[in-house]
């Protein structure tokens, strides 16, 4: 079983609604109040999701790409 990881908000924290929990088993997340609203970020198995869309690494795409990045 995984340890719990520590929550971190970042941006404005003065909201009417209740801040609801966002420590989960091996699952690291950030909740990021922006220009634009809300982000969450979320960190699970390795992998980065922005508002639940799966984000694609650095790495995968040196892979897809016949250009270099670097």
């Amino acid at each position: 079983m995984a340890a719990l990881l520590p929550e971190v908000r970042l941006g404005t924290t003065e909201s009417s609604q209740v801040a609801l929990e966002l420590a989960s088993d091996g699952v690291l997340r950030y909740v990021w109040e922006g220009k634009f609203g809300p982000m969450l970020i979320e960190a699970r198995s390795g992998v980065a999701y922005v508002n639940g869309e799966r984000v694609t690494s650095v790495a995968e795409l040196k892979v897809e790409s016949p250009l270099s990045l670097e």
